[in-house]
């Protein structure tokens, strides 16, 4: 699961580059949308409120933990309801409950969980722009596996906050947004 270290490496200027270390699979396709106990759609994406967070293997206390999530603000896709517990899948593939009222309705996302891996000397990276189009000038190059906040995405670019910078990045590189969901 994730490991919490983020390093900040400033180089020639204004660029930068974040790095959370974690290990994180690609993000699986959207199951067809239906709506859950709360009447919300399904699946769908939010966030941990908490840095302490049991994911547990059915919906109840009753059912042992599998994993303890330390991370605030990590996202996760919910894909079933029961009463008030949700059947959650992090970047990773891992799925469990967790209690409805340990998530938010907050969007994050992390930067191509797909392309980490630990020890390489070059990791991947995406630029983060100042504008949506591909040749808008970079601010920041984030590196694989950074956590970052979703301000809005149109379906092709979403403006990202992470470590102090704000910008566009292109939608298929984080896992936090379907391909091709407006989030305002």
């Amino acid at each position: 699961m994730a490991r919490l270290q983020l390093q900040v490496t400033l180089a020639f200027g204004a660029f930068a580059a974040l790095v959370l270390t974690t290990a994180l699979a690609a993000q699986p396709a959207p199951e067809p949308q239906s709506t859950g106990a709360s009447g919300l759609a399904l699946p769908r994406f939010a966030s941990l409120k908490s840095d302490r967070v049991n994911l547990r293997q059915g919906p109840g206390t009753d059912y042992p933990t599998a994993w303890v999530f330390r991370r605030a603000g990590l996202p996760v896709e919910i894909v079933k309801e029961f009463e008030s517990w949700r059947q959650v899948r992090d970047a990773e593939g891992t799925t469990g409950w967790v209690l409805g009222s340990m998530l938010s309705g907050r969007r994050t996302a992390v930067v191509l969980p797909w392309e980490q891996k630990a020890g390489e000397p070059q990791p991947a990276s995406a630029a983060l722009r100042d504008d949506d189009s591909a040749s808008a000038r970079p601010l920041a190059y984030v590196e694989a596996g950074v956590l970052a906040s979703i301000i809005s995405c149109d379906g092709r670019w979403c403006r990202i906050s992470v470590g102090g910078f704000r910008g566009y990045i292109e939608q298929v590189k984080l896992w936090g947004a379907y391909q091709g969901e407006v989030i305002r």
